[in-house]
């Protein structure tokens, strides 16, 4: 028997490579027709079994196992079997890959794929399970016993699929990486998958948040997409509110018409692909929107004004405001901070709040 290689990085179908020296290999293989005295016999040995397990992949190495490790349960003296340590021993392998190749024979047995390991004779031969359907049942590490292999096998339930798979791809990240790469599809696919888990999962928003901050180009594609995410926002409130914000920050009813082509803007954007570019037709609802709401403010006489008083009071509250913070309170020695500047910008702000003050006199209602 050829010493099976120890590898945890390799594919499975290479985990194990051993003779296929079932009895009934020549019958299998009758097709092989090649003049014996122009081939070496290793040469036709290598093709009879690499024929052998393109066939039946690795079910070919898990019937080793099957006819020739002991079952669980029975004793030593009972069957010419030996242990799967044993058996490990003599391969040149592991224990823990003997049994997943156990294992995996197990599962197809339980659903009538393969026969039981008790109806199953040292060095007897039967027909195999197509190659296709080996991997959904083998697992080429122990991770599905862990904690996190657990988990990975209830989501992949949960999905629809063997967890196998999942369980396969979870073990090679490599793989994983280059499959998105190369791959758009799977890219997108990954995207998606990553979307769902970061709603639960905070320590990954975290990091996640500082790649984009510390990414230059992802910075900006965020900027971008907030821009155009807001614009939208703000036409499709007026669509579903009914209401538009003035320049001056008023909440009003927005007129029909309006509202109609607010409407009309937020419908072609939302006819957009997922995998278009809404920035320009964000650009272009928004620019419309907003220049229909000046339009409706300066149609209507009394929205008008009281726009401007809005806007006049908002104005007076922020320089009130600023002004307020403008305190000497720290101030030890006034000539350490003295600027000719200061008192002249100082002196014309007096005067403009002069000037103010007295229009506004001046508009005052009398009695």
């Amino acid at each position: 028997m050829t010493v099976a290689i120890e590898s945890s990085e390799a594919p499975e179908e290479l985990e194990a490579i051993e003779e296929l020296e079932a009895p009934g290999e020549a019958e299998s293989t009758a097709d092989l027709t090649v003049p014996a005295q122009r081939t070496h016999d290793s040469v036709a040995r290598d093709a009879r079994e690499f024929g052998a397990y393109a066939r039946t992949g690795g079910w070919a190495f898990a019937l080793k196992v099957a006819r020739s490790v002991r079952p669980g349960g029975q004793a030593a003296g009972e069957t010419p079997k030996i242990s799967a340590k044993e058996f490990a021993e003599l391969a040149g392998c592991s224990p823990e890959r003997v049994m997943r190749y156990y294992k995996a024979w197990d599962m197809a047995a339980d659903d009538g794929l393969v026969p039981q390991f008790e109806a199953l004779a040292p060095g007897e031969d039967i027909e195999l399970p197509d190659a296709d359907i080996w991997l959904s049942y083998y697992s080429s590490r122990n991770s599905a016993t862990s904690v996190r292999g657990t988990a990975i096998a209830a989501a992949a339930e949960a999905e629809g699929i063997r967890p196998t798979k999942a369980l396969e791809v979870a073990e090679n990240p490599t793989a994983l990486r280059a499959a998105i790469l190369a791959d758009p599809s799977t890219a997108q696919a990954a995207r998606a998958a990553l979307l769902d888990r970061l709603k639960e999962d905070p320590n990954l928003q975290t990091e996640l948040a500082r790649d984009i901050a510390r990414t230059d180009e992802l910075k900006k594609a965020v900027a971008t997409e907030t821009r155009a995410a807001d614009r939208i926002g703000y036409v499709r409130q007026i669509v579903e509110n009914g209401q538009i914000k003035t320049p001056a920050g008023q909440t009003v009813e927005a007129p029909a018409e309006l509202r109609a082509e607010a409407e009309r803007h937020l419908s072609l954007i939302d006819e957009l692909d997922e995998d278009e570019n809404t920035g320009e037709w964000a650009t272009e609802a928004y620019d419309t929107v907003k220049n229909l709401v000046v339009q409706a403010v300066e149609a209507d006489p009394e929205l008008r004004v009281q726009e401007r008083r809005t806007k006049f009071y908002s104005s007076l509250q922020r320089a009130t405001k600023v002004f307020e913070e403008l305190t000497f309170d720290d101030v030890e020695d006034f000539e350490t901070i003295y600027e000719d500047d200061m008192v002249q910008r100082l002196e014309e702000l007096q005067q403009a709040i002069s000037s103010c003050i007295s229009a506004l006199r001046k508009a005052a209602p009398t009695d």
